[in-house]
């Protein structure tokens, strides 16, 4: 019987890609050298309507996402945005009005990242789909997995939100972190990465098999209220914060000695650390130590 796609998922697909053209960057944005010491940062996510967009989503908030999910990772980079280009499918009987909504939530996204939309393309498709393509630029770049033992990993803002929404059935508008990536890279933090298909995904991505990583669900700072939402849905609070992803915050990783230099600058939390154990564990507020099991968001 013939492998399908789904029987390899998303993350051994794009390892396979990987495998097979060793110019491809394996971080969250492809980097090429310029001549003047520069790093032209680029990234390209597509957003299909049935997959992406929830039925309660608007089309300007539509529009306002496919930039965001592709300046965050330009974010996690520790760049700078320079440009915006957007690809659009449309069917054929989508309202004029609907079009023209989606479109000022891409061109507002632009004004909020002080980026200029600089080309794309129209096509037709049997939905909507928004292929985006943002452009960076910096000296030095976050990588993923450039770490020591006994640094500290830490999170720029609350996690879980958009998921405990999505089942609520709203939508608020998340932003990427970008004054936040370039504070890190400016003080000379090296690995960092956004925080899309969640929080345990992340952390295995930026996993390097030679040091592991502790996280204690007590440094997140989870609120009564939010746990009490959670189960007035039947939901898992703590899933929410580490498995749902969407809330486009940065998990960074940094030496102590700079903590105080950051706490200065930007608001995080440390939600734990580096360790030698090759593994990576979660310390459970009743003090219970589990290994974290990868369940964030993977298509197919």
């Amino acid at each position: 019987m013939n492998l399908k796609v789904s029987d390899i998922g998303e993350k051994r697909i794009v390892k396979y890609i990987l495998s097979k053209c060793k110019s491809i960057t394996p971080d969250d944005c492809a980097v090429t050298s310029l001549n003047n010491d520069l790093n032209l940062v680029s990234t390209t996510d597509m957003l299909i309507q049935s997959y992406h967009f929830p039925d309660f989503m608007d089309y300007y908030d539509m529009g306002f996402k496919s930039v965001t999910v592709n300046v965050s990772d330009i974010a996690s980079m520790g760049a700078k945005p320079l440009g915006y280009l957007s690809s659009i499918a449309l069917f054929n009987d989508l309202d004029w009005e609907c079009f023209k909504q989606l479109f000022q939530g891409i061109l507002d996204a632009c004004d909020y990242y002080n980026i200029p939309l600089i080309g794309g393309d129209i096509n037709q498709a049997s939905e909507i789909i928004i292929s985006g393509t943002a452009l960076g630029l910096s000296k030095n770049v976050l990588r993923k997995n450039v770490y020591n033992k006994g640094d500290l990993i830490a999170i720029t803002g609350d996690l879980g939100l958009q998921g405990l929404n999505f089942y609520k059935k709203i939508y608020k508008q998340p932003f990427a972190k970008v004054r936040e990536g370039l504070i890190l890279n400016d003080n000379g933090i090296t690995a960092a990465t956004d925080i899309t298909d969640g929080l345990s995904s992340e952390l295995y991505e930026m996993f390097n098999g030679e040091m592991g990583f502790l996280i204690y669900e007590n440094k997140f700072d989870i609120t009564d209220e939010f746990k009490k939402q959670a189960e007035s849905l039947n939901i898992d609070y703590l899933d929410l914060i580490l498995n749902f992803g969407e809330d486009f915050e940065l998990l960074f990783i940094f030496p102590k000695c700079k903590k105080k230099t950051l706490e200065k600058l930007m608001n995080f939390k440390v939600i734990g650390e580096v360790i030698e154990n090759s593994d990576i564990e979660i310390i459970l507020s009743n003090g219970k130590k589990e290994k974290l099991v990868n369940k964030g968001y993977e298509h197919f």
